[in-house]
């Protein structure tokens, strides 16, 4: 006879869940493991909402498991930490993003990549080692390995960190990986959503010259004055992309819609790098020509390993970057949802987790 979640382990917690495809959340109670050895519990104070959230709770990739409770940008203050563990004490300000186990054992793991390990273990809506179910971070505690654990800078605002978690570091990964971070460089950044703005962000902070490029005119002010990029495209505009044609290092593409590479490809330079971070539901059209004779790259990245995620963060403490939210209590978060689908928020939810949730559970 299956276990009910509240039954499953020792400690009890609640959120909020969706029970099926609607996506619609509603109060839930479940219940965590107990501090192993090797664990950090925390109290979640902050969690970010992600696209990726909106996509597993409607099952749009069909892998989603319900009760789905989701949340992988995760922040709080430890309370307890188990015995073997030596990075973290009680009342450490820290965050979980969007793994909390892998194999530890392949050349991914080894090399600093457990996000692409064939056995990674996402922080919610999967199954942990244990074979029970992970719940993310839409809830009043977390527990998890402390390999899968960062520590938040001091000087960081903890709401406005918790989107770096996800959004953070899966435009800073390919901006090291790829090269993009020299200064001086010339990095168009494709959309100035919940990616984008941190994309520009970022690079502004490695010293790199940012065009950001957009379907919407409108953008341009708020990408300018407030984000800090250097210049603003409209790519429906035929004249305005034919003049900067061949001029960019490299792209960091963060749209999910379906959209044309081809304009994209030519405004880079001989040797340029289009990065790919958003994730479209229909497959693009890739044209070859322009790869071959300008010996340019398409590629993908995805999310980083932990050491590339506090090394993330400890930059983000450095240059005080982060994210533009909306902070919202638990209650609005089917219309945040709602909100979501419309991309009508600047530039990224984030749920007030201590202060909203007991009273609405």
């Amino acid at each position: 006879m299956a276990v009910s979640p509240e039954q499953e382990h020792p400690t009890k917690a609640f959120g909020w869940a969706a029970r099926d495809s609607s996506g619609v959340l509603s109060p839930f109670k479940f219940s965590r493991r107990a501090t192993g050895k090797n664990d950090v519990t925390f109290k979640v104070l902050y969690c970010g909402i992600c696209h990726t959230d909106l996509s597993m709770l409607k099952n749009e990739w069909g892998i989603s498991m319900y009760p789905l409770l989701p949340g992988h940008e995760i922040v709080g203050q430890v309370t307890e930490v188990g015995i073997n563990v030596e990075k973290f004490k009680v009342g450490d300000s820290v965050g979980v993003g969007y793994l909390v186990g892998s194999c530890q054992s392949c050349d991914n793991c080894g090399n600093n990549a457990e996000n692409y390990c064939p056995e990674m273990i996402f922080t919610s809506g999967a199954k942990y080692h244990d074979g029970s179910t992970t719940y993310g971070g839409y809830s009043n505690i977390m527990v998890a390995d402390e390999h899968f654990v960062v520590r938040i800078p001091d000087n960081l605002p903890l709401d406005g960190a918790a989107p770096l978690l996800c959004a953070g570091v899966t435009t800073y990964s390919p901006l090291r990986y790829f090269g993009l971070d020299k200064p001086g460089m010339h990095v168009g950044v494709v959309g100035a959503g919940g990616l984008g703005h941190v994309a520009v962000k970022f690079a502004k902070a490695m010293g790199v010259k940012v065009t950001v490029i957009s379907t919407s005119p409108n953008k341009k002010k708020e990408a300018i004055e407030n984000l800090g990029a250097d210049s603003f495209l409209v790519s429906r505009d035929n004249g305005q992309m034919q003049a900067a044609m061949g001029t960019m290092d490299g792209i960091i593409d963060t749209v999910s819609a379906v959209h044309p590479l081809l304009p994209l490809l030519g405004l880079l330079k001989t040797n340029g790098k289009l990065v790919l971070v958003g994730v479209p539901a229909k497959p693009l059209e890739l044209p070859v020509v322009p790869l071959i004779s300008g010996r340019k790259i398409v590629a993908g990245s995805n999310i980083g390993g932990l050491k590339e995620t506090q090394e993330m963060i400890d930059f983000a403490g450095k240059h005080n970057i982060t994210a533009n939210i909306e902070l919202i209590p638990i209650d609005y978060v089917n219309t945040a949802m709602e909100r979501l689908i419309k991309a009508d928020v600047r530039y990224r939810f984030v749920i007030d987790i201590a202060n909203t949730l007991k009273s609405s559970a």
